[in-house]
């Protein structure tokens, strides 16, 4: 008798639950998943229409230099790639938060000083062409992928496009400032690496 009524209560309860998480609104979605690519850029388009100007021209320009990343795939395992010396990285997009892309920066410095026994030195051009293979093993430190950009100026700049600014703390140590999204160095907005 006792097995009947525990072989009824997991039935009922595996019933129960089964209708709970199928009819839960966590099963359900809003609307089906585009099929093709027509029907995805459309999406897309429509996302963009309700976006204001400035932001769509942000977007448009950084997705207009979007290129597939250097090196094959040896270079990504291990994080850097050879790269012409003084050659800068073309500018990127990332998806990355800027916090994250402005540790990935500190990160780059910190491997550049380890391999070399001291951070590299002198303004954002100077640093950016160091890091980005003119230095004594010709090795590109940045990743594109990693939301490192190079603007045409050969400077590093951070997701909205600004400079960054690199403060020499000591051989060992950097303070990497980035201006945030007002664009403006020294206000509440930035955002600090070491």
């Amino acid at each position: 008798m006792k097995k009947r009524i525990l072989a009824a209560a997991i039935l009922i309860i595996s019933a129960g639950l089964l209708v709970y998480f199928w009819l839960s609104p966590g099963a359900r979605t809003n609307s089906p998943p585009p099929k093709d690519k027509l029907s995805q850029d459309a999406v897309v388009a429509k996302a963009l229409a309700r976006q204001d100007s400035n932001t769509t021209a942000i977007i448009e320009s950084n997705f207009a230099r979007v290129q597939p990343p250097a090196g094959g795939p040896a270079s990504r395992v291990l994080g850097v790639s050879p790269a012409p010396a003084g050659q800068p990285l073309p500018l990127q997009f990332s998806n990355a938060p800027p916090a994250i892309v402005l540790e990935n920066m500190g990160r780059a410095i910190r491997r550049y000083g380890a391999m070399f026994g001291g951070n590299p030195v002198g303004t954002n051009p100077e640093i950016t062409r160091q890091l980005s293979g003119n230095n004594p093993k010709h090795i590109n430190f940045l990743e594109a992928e990693a939301g490192m950009r190079v603007n045409e100026n050969g400077e590093l700049v951070d997701p909205w496009g600004t400079p960054y600014f690199f403060h020499q703390l000591s051989g060992q140590e950097m303070e990497i400032r980035s201006a945030g999204a007002d664009g403006k160095m020294w206000t509440a907005d930035d955002l600090l690496a070491h």
